[in-house]
């Protein structure tokens, strides 16, 4: 049951990040929770940007780490 609210909140923050990343013609797909790590798959732009680790450290994990308990990190598969 824990782990569905936290990827309930996952999902409602990273619906509130799209619209930055789609901006720049990127865009994230939640994939999957496991084991505190959120696993993403980052799209359009954000493939082969120079900025994506940026992107996911600096944005989408620290927003994460901040926001829900439990997770300790994201990973883009």
């Amino acid at each position: 049951m824990e782990d569905t609210m936290i990827e309930k909140q996952v999902k409602e923050i990273l619906h509130k990040v799209r619209p930055y990343l789609q901006r720049d013609g990127g865009d994230v797909k939640y994939v999957r929770y496991e084991d505190g790590i959120v696993y993403v798959e980052m799209m359009g732009a954000c493939v082969g940007c120079s900025a994506l680790d940026s992107t996911l450290k600096d944005g989408i994990e620290a927003i994460l780490l901040e926001e829900v308990p439990g997770i300790i990190g994201v990973e883009n598969i």
